[in-house]
């Protein structure tokens, strides 16, 4: 992972020096809230609910096991002893008190952290597959393409005020587990007939008020301009994009009003002036950036172990943890373990300081002291010796972090919903606990299969609801909580939006609904078929007809 340089440490410590005094003229009265408002969203504060949230920035969701055990001591000293993982690859503190904030981002600099650019009308947090130099069918590690964005888009001066906040994800895996379809820039990495590395561009996705998938608007950019093509991306964002309105102000909006074709055009208008200019990247560039993603010292390791076949062949549970949480690694004799942060009566995503520095030490004993977090609020050990995972498995079950559960029904993305956030009009918590309960059986979730279940607490779509296989987003009707439903998204290669399923639910209702869509699947499904592929080829109406026809 990228280790700073002596110019970044100075950057930091000048942050916070500017940040610290910015907040005591806020308490001493000598700033307005108005004033104080865009200062803190520049450093990762929010004020949600009932307490300051403070996000912390994990650059394409790599951690080193010393980050992750200064993270758990922040939560036990400025927090109420845990966090939370986002779905950009994050972590949020939602208790810190204001006054301590400062402090908090001083120990966050003594490890290569801050919260820069969590927040507020610019370029977030670039994220990316958590499987990353790792998997089996990447085209070419993508964390240094990410590294190179996060260097060029951090203080950029020309995009430090966006019409409206900005993200970006890259894919270099033929899996695509970043969502990248649904961002304001989507790069997949791709080779050319000449085996030259290129990127196809989409542009214009995002979620929200109105989810889009991005439009593609370059099939193969070549490597040494991808910067002088965001340049000119934000630019023509910058010039035209509205900032009269903020619900109409995302490039997506801008992309559908005058449509992909003529986006397009005004960002070849644009990056004809700068294709050769100083932001053209050279192979000595790339190459220092990717120097920092070396492969660890790994063995030469035999791509079977006996003694974890015959554990597995007598320990059902570990059985069950190997078929879902366990993955091929490029690398023989190696194996990607997820360890799956949705124990049952837990909020998905939130993590005690225990079990961070419990994680550190797993990730330094087994996994060459690097943790990933993931897109579905989850964290990876991308590097476990296939003959030590029968021992990680029992060390997990210690910390209730060896659930099974990866990629099926309990497995649910969740944002904090209004439990916390002061935007939200529902609570999300409650009711993906409620659901995890109702299925809390790892037969009935194996007969269920693949599936995703997103939980978002408004329309700001933090929990990615258009994209799951079953949507649920939390309404207000006259000041009482209901939940839309909504079928068919996804969010890998074949990105789709789901549809709304009618009316909404009141939320002791929803658990039943959910298992009312589970049972018109099962019931119709073919030899194979996924959830998501039965509900397309059925269409909604079948699940529209059970779950009305009974609330009748």
């Amino acid at each position: 992972m990228y280790i700073y340089d002596k110019y970044d440490h100075q950057m930091l410590q000048d942050r916070i020096r500017q940040f610290r005094d910015q907040t005591q003229r806020f308490l001493n009265g000598k700033l307005t809230p108005e004033q104080f408002l865009p200062l803190r969203l520049q450093n990762g504060l929010y004020i949600q609910r009932l307490a300051p949230m403070l996000r912390v920035a994990i650059p394409y969701g790599m951690l080193s096991s010393r980050q992750l055990r200064k993270l758990a001591s922040i939560a036990r000293d400025y927090d109420k002893g845990y966090a939370h993982f986002s779905t950009r690859q994050n972590i949020q503190y939602n208790w810190p008190q204001l006054e301590q904030v400062p402090d908090l981002l001083a120990e966050l600099a003594e490890v290569e952290m801050h919260a820069i650019q969590t927040s507020g009308n610019c370029i977030r947090n670039t994220t990316t597959d958590q499987f990353a130099g790792v998997a089996p069918d990447e085209i070419e590690d993508s964390r240094p393409w990410c590294e190179i964005i996060r260097q060029w888009s951090t203080f950029h001066p020309e995009f430090a005020y966006l019409p409206r906040k900005f993200k970006i994800a890259v894919c270099g895996t033929a899996n695509d587990q970043a969502a990248t379809q649904v961002h304001d820039i989507g790069l997949y990495i791709k080779k050319n007939d000449q085996g030259e590395i290129g990127f196809q561009v989409l542009v214009g996705g995002g979620l929200g008020r109105t989810p889009v998938i991005g439009s593609v608007i370059n099939e193969f950019l070549p490597w040494q301009h991808l910067l002088s093509y965001l340049d000119a991306i934000m630019r023509v964002y910058n010039r035209f994009g509205r900032r009269d309105n903020k619900y109409k102000a995302r490039i997506k909006i801008l992309v559908k009003e005058i449509g992909a074709d003529a986006f397009r055009e005004k960002v070849e208008t644009e990056y004809r002036h700068d294709k050769d200019g100083p932001a053209t990247l050279t192979q000595e560039e790339v190459d220092r950036c990717k120097a920092y993603f070396k492969d660890p010292a790994y063995e030469d390791l035999p791509d079977t172990d006996n003694a974890v076949a015959e554990a597995a062949s007598t320990d059902l549970l570990f059985h069950h943890w190997l078929e879902r949480n366990v993955a091929q690694h490029i690398k023989s004799g190696y194996r990607i373990v997820t360890l799956c942060l949705k124990e049952t009566g837990v909020a998905p995503g939130d993590v005690t300081d225990g079990q961070m520095e419990f994680i550190a030490d797993l990730a330094d004993r087994y996994s060459f002291g690097e943790i990933r977090v993931t897109h579905e609020q989850n964290v990876v050990l991308a590097d476990v010796r296939v003959s030590d995972l029968y021992e990680l498995y029992r060390a997990c079950k210690q910390e209730a972090l060896a659930t099974p559960y990866l990629g099926m029904l309990n497995d649910i993305i969740c944002c904090p919903g209004g439990d916390f956030c002061s935007l939200a009009n529902a609570k999300s918590i409650p009711i993906a606990e409620a659901i995890q309960r109702r299925f809390d059986d790892y037969d009935t979730l194996k007969n269920i299969g693949d599936i995703t279940l997103n939980i978002s607490g408004c329309m700001n779509a933090c929990g990615h609801h258009h994209v799951g296989n079953i949507g649920i987003l939390g309404v207000d009707k006259k000041g009482e909580e209901f939940y839309q439903v909504t079928l068919g998204g996804a969010a890998d290669r074949e990105t789709a939006i789901g549809k709304v399923l009618g009316p909404s639910f009141a939320q002791e209702d929803m658990p039943e609904v959910i298992a009312k869509i589970i049972d018109v699947y099962l019931e119709n499904r073919e030899d194979g078929e996924t959830f998501l592929a039965t509900y397309n080829r059925l269409g909604i109406d079948p699940y529209k007809e059970r779950v009305y026809a009974t609330a009748d």
